[in-house]
């Protein structure tokens, strides 16, 4: 049985040419692109890191018996929780509009 070849049209061998194009693609570590995707929404990881904060210092003055400010502290958690997901969105509509 000899070797059959076979001719596949241009377009399915676009990424082909692209890595010719590009020379060796180097696919990025997971530190790079967490790297990347905070430079491209810096609001996210601020609100996490708030949601955090609040969350702590809420079970902090729980256990302490400071129910007070537990209670405003758990309030606080929800309203960075909010604006956690509000960057998300934000983020994610913004992607979409530079890609079109």
């Amino acid at each position: 049985m000899g070797k059959e070849q076979v001719t596949l049209p241009d377009e399915d061998l676009d990424w082909i040419q692209m890595r010719k194009d590009f020379g060796s693609f180097q696919p990025e570590t997971t530190k790079e692109k967490m790297i990347r995707k905070i430079k491209e929404n810096p609001a996210v990881p601020i609100g996490c890191l708030a949601t955090a904060g609040a969350l702590s210092y809420g079970l902090y003055n729980f256990r302490t018996g400071n129910r007070r400010m537990s209670q405003l502290m758990m309030r606080t958690r929800i309203a960075a929780q909010g604006f956690t997901v509000l960057a998300l969105v934000v983020g994610v509509v913004m992607t979409y509009d530079t890609k079109q």
